[in-house]
């Protein structure tokens, strides 16, 4: 499966200068917490590209009508 320009611009970052790039936006004030929040939010973020890229992604109408009424 081809990749998104997205996932490869990525892909060509390694995974330390990404997460210092994340931490190095994050305010002056930031606690511990926000730092590991944030983290976790981008790897959950990856996680979520990878199962796009794998094919096990949920069509857009499946999402809509699980969340719809």
């Amino acid at each position: 499966m081809a990749r998104s320009g997205y996932t490869l611009v990525i892909a060509e970052q390694s995974q330390r200068a990404r997460i210092l790039q994340a931490l190095e936006t994050l305010p002056p004030d930031t606690t511990f917490d926000d730092a590991i929040e944030r983290l976790a939010f981008l790897a959950k973020i990856d996680a979520g590209i990878a199962e796009f890229d794998a094919g096990e992604g949920i069509p857009h109408q499946e999402v809509k009508r699980r969340l719809g009424p």
